[in-house]
């Protein structure tokens, strides 16, 4: 028998609404978007951007966690790995008693046809899910939306005999199973670029060629097996990680593009180059959103809050430091007193994203009263948290 997969909530809402309500909601976040998302208090001017926090996505990826939990009181409960990349939120699924195949202590193999496995809302690989339906695992499927719309085109690349070429990051949970829909059809395979530097060494080889054993060493784990840049370069269809930087992922696309064209020409661009926007919506909203932010206030400092892994927090964090000082924060605790804040620094493009440490910066706050303070948070930061911000903010501003 195959395995139950649940793909459109457990009929479970209304009985978790108030515990998400409770973990989650703030009512002081309501009240600063009633005030046209600006608060004052002594020495403390805020501005809230007008699209933050929790996306459709990922509330409906956590709603659907929460319905598991109860409706499968009584079996074991499994994400393969983080729900999303929020510490909060994945705190608080551990404490409700969902375990993480992700940890040392979990092991795939344990699972039974008893147990239920969630998916969470970056995907899991095509691999991944099939080992889950061998097994007989109830599956909780949260994939979100946007996620499954790269599929599409990905594997209607991989069909057509395209080569799918993907901006994102190679090691990230959802370019990882997006890469795995690329060889899904027979022959199909990707190339992953994290960013303008390695789009810029691909494009050489398709105008220039080159050496293919340099090419693969370069690029390492970030193709598929067996790929040949000389081959697979040829056809090309675009697509990226739907929380990447809505801008570089469209420069990446109209290189890629110019390359096929200086190298096969413009009328031969209909059979060798294809590109779908596939930015989510809910990205793109919160980044244009903090654009407006600042354009229209005059601000001394921006907070970004969200997962220190949270790719379109980071990029959220990096359009905001080419403006103002931006400080990137994973949870209110961050804040530490007026004088200190611990943040993960915000890595120039055109700089390599190696894992950077948490910092820490003393004299973040001007002594100029009141502070300007610009607030934003990544799609995966619900609205308590960003309400303890506020709170911390302004009881440090309030101190003699």
């Amino acid at each position: 028998m195959p395995p139950l997969i649940f793909r459109k909530g457990l009929d479970m809402k209304a009985a978790v609404a108030g515990a998400l309500a409770e973990d989650y909601h703030s009512t002081l976040v309501d009240r600063i978007k009633q005030d046209d998302y600006t608060y004052t208090a002594p020495g403390l001017v805020l501005h809230l951007a007008r699209e933050f926090g929790f996306c459709y996505g990922v509330d409906r990826a956590v709603d659907y966690a929460y319905q598991a939990r109860q409706r499968f009181a009584g079996r074991r409960v499994f994400l393969t790995g983080e729900i999303i990349h929020n510490p909060h939120v994945n705190a608080k699924l551990r404490t409700s008693g969902i375990r993480f195949l992700s940890d040392a202590s979990e092991s795939v193999e344990a699972l039974t046809p008893d147990d239920v496995v969630i998916l969470p809302a970056f995907g899991v690989s095509v691999g991944d899910l099939e080992r889950f339906v061998s097994i007989g695992c109830t599956l909780v499927d949260t994939t979100c939306g946007s996620v499954l719309n790269v599929w599409k085109n990905v594997t209607r690349y991989a069909r057509d005999g395209f080569t799918a070429v993907i901006h994102g990051k190679v090691h990230h949970e959802e370019t990882r199973a997006t890469a795995s829909q690329a060889l899904t059809c027979p022959g199909g395979r990707y190339l992953v670029v994290l960013d303008r530097d390695e789009a810029a060494l691909a494009c050489d080889h398709i105008r220039h060629g080159g050496d293919p054993a340099a090419f693969l060493h370069r690029f390492g784990q970030a193709v598929s097996e067996g790929f040949d840049p000389d081959r697979d370069l040829q056809r090309i269809g675009l697509a990226n990680q739907t929380t990447m930087l809505m801008s570089e992922s469209l420069e990446i696309g109209e290189m890629f593009r110019a390359a096929m064209r200086d190298r096969y020409g413009e009328a031969a661009l209909p059979d060798r180059y294809r590109a779908f926007d596939t930015i989510c919506s809910a990205t793109q909203e919160r980044q244009d959103a903090v654009i407006a932010l600042l354009d229209q206030h005059e601000l001394d400092v921006m907070i970004v809050v969200g997962g220190y892994n949270s790719s379109n927090t980071c990029n959220l964090a990096n359009i905001c430091a080419e403006r103002v000082a931006t400080y990137h924060i994973a949870e209110p605790a961050c804040l530490v007193s007026a004088g200190e804040i611990r943040y993960r620094p915000v890595v120039p493009h055109g700089v390599p994203r190696q894992k950077v440490s948490e910092a820490r910066a003393a004299g973040w706050l001007p002594s100029r009263r009141p502070v300007r303070v610009g607030l934003t948070a990544g799609a995966s930061t619900p609205n308590n948290i960003i309400g303890e911000v506020v709170r911390r903010m302004a009881g440090f501003l309030a101190e003699p």
